[in-house]
């Protein structure tokens, strides 16, 4: 049976004996779930968006990083979302890494998947 593992991509992210135990699941664990689920993540934020300001698609894209910035800040429901999506896609071995410093593991999904959606502006 295949593992979660095999569905992500393998980045090419040095981890050095530098690297903090935090850093190392951001690069092994976290980017490659990210990437995993793009797709999702952009198409549920667009849905989103459009639900909240109708008109989303109309605005600037300097007003949609802000609407991006905020919506993370202030939702909580759509936080949890997509940080429950993440985590969902951890190995038993991962969930019990993340478990341990699961707030900052948080923080790190949120803000990387804050500048996944905002580098992908054009298209929403």
């Amino acid at each position: 049976m295949p593992d979660k593992t095999d569905l992500r991509e393998q980045l090419s992210i040095p981890v050095s004996g530098n690297t903090s135990e935090t850093e190392a699941f951001q690069s092994q664990t976290l980017r490659p779930v990210l990437k995993l689920q793009n797709e999702i993540y952009f198409m549920l934020f667009q849905n989103y968006a459009v639900s909240k300001i109708p008109d989303f698609n109309s605005l600037t894209t300097d007003k949609k990083i802000i609407f991006i910035d905020q919506s993370h800040r202030k939702d909580h429901a759509l936080r949890n979302l997509f940080i429950g999506m993440t985590i969902g896609m951890f190995t038993a071995e991962e969930m019990e890494v993340y478990i341990l410093d699961k707030n900052v593991f948080n923080k790190r999904i949120i803000t990387m998947l804050t500048e996944r959606l905002k580098s992908q502006m054009e298209l929403i």
